[in-house]
């Protein structure tokens, strides 16, 4: 899904870059194709499939079956390096095992979680955990509903419950409304994204929720609630909504999107995919590393002065705002 035309359009308009499609060769024979994005930051380029904080899960390749991930690899190397002028590397593929990787590239493992959406809905009732399934059940008795959305007000709901979200650990969304605008413009046409909102008795919107999909692949890109009307519990409702909408459409696996222990309730299993990166030079390794500390000790920076005006700015009164679930 995230090799999509409409997803690199999102790419190329929200990280400021040029798409990269290319196609593998052994002679005249094509044995698969790369898709990807190239940036520039402080005169050098950088290509991204992906990079982190695009929230955008795995790009990579698509290969032949018989094709070797690492030759092709290699030679994804080569043609950054040397053909595009690149001085940085960051790949991520579904089909690419670390043991394969071994020690000839730098990655971490990104793990998460996913659950088979080939099975009946009752078996994937009954794998949830107990508590999860009586949180379903309760915001069904607490009213709740769940409605899909596609009005422009959305973005707003969402973003103000995902900037909470972060609020709860002191820190700052790592993107801005304009990105869930983007998102929305350049994937809604499709048909693979799916937008939804809870509902209380009361008619205000309690949880919103957005997943994308492609071919048999779904992913959860993001959920959020606001603390208030948390005892409802709508992000259970709504996974459940998630997980039946995708298994209608013939989907058949569902990616929560990333790590977080409180997803492992919701009856899936242990993913970890490698994400490679590699540098033209040694240096730029450490500044990669320099770099991504430095934005997270910025995020909190501005959380926390957040967190401060808030709460002197903030009437008695008040009510209190908590976190709900979110992907990223």
């Amino acid at each position: 899904m995230c090799q999509s035309p409409a997803w690199l359009g999102f790419l190329e308009e929200t990280q400021k870059g040029e798409i990269v499609i290319a196609a593998l060769r052994e002679g005249n024979t094509v044995l698969g194709y790369f898709s990807g994005l190239m940036i520039q930051r402080f005169g050098l380029r950088l290509l991204g499939s992906p990079l982190p904080g695009w929230t955008t899960a795995y790009m990579g390749l698509v290969l032949k079956p018989e094709v070797p991930r690492t030759d092709a690899l290699e030679a994804l190397q080569r043609f950054a390096f040397f053909d595009l002028q690149c001085v940085h590397l960051e790949f991520m593929d579904r089909n690419l095992s670390a043991s394969a990787i071994g020690d000839h590239y730098p990655f971490r493992n990104y793990n998460g979680f996913e659950i088979d959406l080939s099975r009946k809905e009752d078996e994937l009732f009954s794998d949830m955990t107990s508590a999860c399934r009586r949180c379903i059940r309760k915001a069904v008795r607490s009213g709740v509903i769940i409605q899909e959305a596609s009005d422009a007000a959305f973005v707003e709901d969402f973003y103000g419950q995902i900037t909470d979200v972060f609020a709860k650990r002191h820190l700052v969304p790592t993107y801005g409304r304009a990105r869930v605008l983007a998102l929305i413009r350049h994937l809604q046409p499709t048909g693979n994204l799916l937008l939804l909102r809870a509902i209380d008795d009361d008619g205000h919107c309690i949880a919103t929720g957005i997943s994308i999909a492609m071919h048999d692949h779904a992913e959860l890109w993001g959920t959020a609630s606001w603390r208030t009307y948390q005892h409802l519990r709508p992000n259970e409702l709504l996974l459940w909504y998630v997980l039946r909408y995708w298994k209608n459409r013939s989907v058949r696996f569902l990616d929560m999107g990333g790590a977080g222990e409180y997803k492992r309730k919701y009856g899936g299993y242990e993913i970890s995919v490698p994400w490679v990166r590699t540098s033209r030079y040694p240096l730029l390794a450490v500044l990669r590393s320099s770099a991504a500390m430095l934005v997270a000790t910025r995020q909190r920076w501005h959380g926390a002065w957040r967190s401060i005006a808030s709460s002197v700015s903030a009437p008695a009164d008040s009510p209190s705002l908590q976190s709900g679930d979110s992907v990223r």
